[in-house]
Formats: structure tokens, C-alpha cells, sequence
């Protein structure tokens, strides 16, 4: 770690500043042709081992072109972890159709693969599988299962780069598609935005058209939009010949993402030496049980998540476990998201189909879609996770971090 880390602006030291100069410098002519976010998309596809990768402007919204492109829709049912942040429930409700909330493993924090398969109606159309804080689910399992029904599988990554399953493959390209978050807290940023990708032609050209404003001339491989001047603006020409959003990224952030993404082994990688010193920190003590590791996964550890047990064992609840921790000079540590049925707005969407408090019902048809939720392992879990930072830049800061999780454990007892 060079002395320029301690600097606020590290993570943006590479290519950022001349990439993003190239956009400025043509006159964002690139935008046109999309030069940018095509470099950076076939550096991405090449990374990952992908034939299609399409950026997109927010990890949200790439779940909503994935989710679009396999077909769901109004009557449709997408099983989801209920331990995940909310925007997996709400790309959901984007596409028409309805989440579905399965339960998750106890001890690696997620999707259960059992409680999938119990939660499968003849209206499921797909599975989000979500990689949390960096390690990907059992694939293998949540493919066959999708494999025996005729799902499909959307991995989303946004927690999750370079994580790998124990047949070596990465979180993301297992799936029929896998979608992944640039928003500024992740492994690598470009302040917001995100990018799906597939190995199939048809869901890639159905992603990038829905992203796209459903432009005719869109493509798997290409967001080009005017291939001939002369055509595009002839009079008689009609554009769009499907529907879409707009959910491009910008050339700007398209050129941080390209900078970003030459330096993302090593992001990850100091992370994971983050995980290792929260690991020895711990050592044996029985009252902080990490997110297990099976044998020949890799975890990426975008946090480093911890069940909490001391109040149990040691009779010390979670929040002064939170408060000595941070006395110690603990940077403050993360709570769980509460559960994506328990937020107020989906709980106002199941009661009343409101979207608005003050606004008359608009989503009338979801009324009642939370009632037969049973997640009782996602429920007993939420509240005991402690999520550590690991985007500790220098090894003064990782020590001080370290250094206040021991004090915080011996002062309770191991």
C-alpha cells in the first residue's frame, strides 16, 4: 500500500482522469456511438468470461432489464431472499410481477435452497439468487432447481465480485444472467450505476433494447443507436420497435468504470485481507459466528457479517455490543437491512396498495401478496448481524479496526 492510499480520493488513482478527459475532449461525440461504454463493456464481458455485458445506470435497474428479458411480468412470481436490501423486492414489483420471499441458511446467510423449492407455485417464473456480503449461493443446487421447473436465474452480484462457487466458477456467470451495482460503496465504483450480463444472445438483445429506449438498431453486442445519419433522420424512420427505459450510463461514468475495473483484483483483495484480520481478531470466540465459507468457495467480503450471540452467552445486547465496539475506536458497524416485507412500504403496498401515504391506492392487485410469508430463520437472523467495514485503506486503519473488535471481545469475555 503506497502513501498516496491514505488519500481520500485512492479508490479514483488509475486511468479515471484520462478516460474520463477522452470523453470530454470528443465532445461527448462518443455518446453517440457509445465508444466508452463499449470499451468498458467488453473489458468487463472479458474479465468475467461473459459473451454480453450491457452498462446500465444503477444496479436496480439492471435487475429490472434481466427480469424484463426472461419475460416476467403481471401474474408472474419471483421467489427472493428475504434478507436483502430492498431494491430486489422492488425490481420485482417493477416488472408487473410479484415477490415471492424464501428463507435463508443460517449459517451463510443465504438463499435457502430448500425453502425455494417450497416456495414454487405454478406462477414462478424465476429465482433472484443474491450473493450476500461477497459469497455466492449454493448455484448448484438453486440451477437444478430452476432446471426441474423451467426457471430462470438471475444472480445478483452487487455485493459480490470475484466471488467463486467450489467448482471455480465466479458469482454472476453461472445464472441466466447476472447483474452488478457501481454504487459508490461497492468493490469497484463509478459513483452510481451497474452492468448485467449473460451468455445468451436473445437476453442480452432484450436487456439492452429495455435499457435503451427500445431503439430497433440496439443490439446484443451494441447500444449504437445511429448507424447512418442519413437513415436516422430521414422522416419516415421509426426508432423504436420495442419498449424500453432509459437506463443508459453515461460516458463519463462508463469511463471511471473502465479505470475502476483495471484495479478491481486488487479492491477485492484488500478486502479479503480485511476478512482475514476480522478472522484472527475472533479467533475462538463463541459468541461471533462469521458468515461460514464452504469448503472451496471464495468470498469477496464486501462486509465482513457476523451473527451476534452475545446476549445470550454473555448477556450484552447487540447494541452496547455496537457501543463498546465503537469505544474502542470501532468505526461503528453495520446493522442488517430489515427484512424487504418489513419495510413500511411494503407493508403499506400489502395493507392498502398504496405507493403514497397521501396519494390514493395505485397498486391494488399486490394487496394481500405478503400474507403467506414464513421466513423464520431470515427473521430470528436480521436483528443479531453485525456487518464490519472492509474498505480499510491503510494497515494503520485495518489495525485500528482490528485492534477495537479484540478490546471489544475481551472486555465481554470469550
Amino acid at each position: 500500500m503506497t502513501s498516496r492510499d491514505s488519500g481520500k480520493g485512492w479508490r479514483f488513482s488509475g486511468n479515471e482522469l484520462q478516460y474520463v478527459r477522452e470523453v470530454l475532449e470528443s465532445g461527448f461525440a462518443s455518446a453517440t456511438t457509445g465508444s466508452m461504454n463499449q470499451r468498458f463493456e467488453k473489458a468487463f464481458a472479458e474479465r468475467f468470461g461473459v459473451a454480453y455485458a450491457i452498462t446500465s445506470n444503477s444496479g436496480t435497474s439492471t435487475l429490472h432489464q434481466a427480469l424484463a428479458a426472461f419475460g416476467v411480468g403481471h401474474g408472474d412470481e419471483v421467489i427472493v431472499p428475504a434478507l436483502s436490501p430492498v431494491m430486489c423486492g422492488y425490481a420485482v414489483l417493477h416488472a408487473g410481477a410479484t415477490p415471492v420471499f424464501a428463507d435463508v441458511d443460517a449459517e451463510t446467510f443465504l438463499l435457502d435452497p430448500a425453502n425455494v423449492s417450497a416456495e414454487i407455485t405454478p406462477r414462478t417464473k424465476a429465482i433472484m439468487a443474491v450473493h450476500l456480503y461477497g459469497l455466492p449461493c449454493n448455484m448448484e443446487a438453486i440451477m437444478r432447481i430452476a432446471d426441474e421447473h423451467n426457471l430462470c436465474v438471475l444472480e445478483d452480484c452487487a455485493q459480490c465480485f470475484l466471488g467463486k462457487d467450489d467448482q471455480g466458477r465466479l458469482g454472476g456467470t453461472i445464472g441466466h444472467a447476472g447483474s452488478w451495482s457501481f454504487e459508490n460503496s461497492k468493490h469497484m465504483s463509478t459513483g452510481d450505476g451497474g452492468i448485467v450480463a449473460t451468455n445468451d444472445e436473445v437476453i442480452a438483445g432484450r436487456m439492452r433494447k429495455f435499457g435503451g429506449i427500445g431503439f430497433k438498431n440496439i443490439r446484443a453486442s451494441s447500444g449504437q443507436v445511429r448507424r447512418s445519419k442519413d437513415v436516422f433522420q430521414d422522416p419516415k424512420y421509426l426508432r423504436h420497435d420495442s419498449f424500453g427505459w432509459n437506463y443508459r450510463l453515461p460516458e463519463v461514468a462508463a469511463a471511471v468504470g473502465l479505470a475502476q475495473l483495471e484495479r478491481l483484483d486488487d479492491f477485492v483483495s484488500r478486502r479479503q485481507c480485511m476478512a482475514a484480520r476480522y478472522l484472527d481478531a475472533i479467533g475462538d470466540c463463541e459468541w461471533l459466528k462469521p458468515q461460514k465459507v464452504p469448503p472451496g468457495y471464495v468470498n469477496s467480503y464486501y462486509t465482513f457479517a457476523v451473527r451476534y450471540d452475545g446476549e445470550q452467552a454473555r448477556g450484552v445486547s447487540w447494541y452496547d455490543f455496537r457501543k463498546t465496539h465503537m469505544e474502542h475506536g470501532g468505526d461503528g458497524i453495520y446493522s442488517a437491512w430489515s427484512l424487504i416485507y418489513n419495510e413500511p412500504s411494503m407493508r403499506m403496498l400489502n395493507d392498502e396498495g398504496k405507493y403514497f401515504q397521501d396519494l390514493p391506492a395505485r397498486g391494488d392487485s399486490y394487496k394481500g401478496f405478503l400474507d403467506r410469508v414464513d421466513c423464520p430463520v431470515a427473521e430470528t437472523l436480521q436483528p443479531t448481524l453485525l456487518q464490519f467495514t472492509t474498505n480499510q485503506v491503510t494497515e494503520e486503519q485495518m489495525n485500528v479496526q482490528c485492534a477495537a473488535l479484540q478490546r471489544a471481545i475481551s472486555d465481554l469475555g470469550k
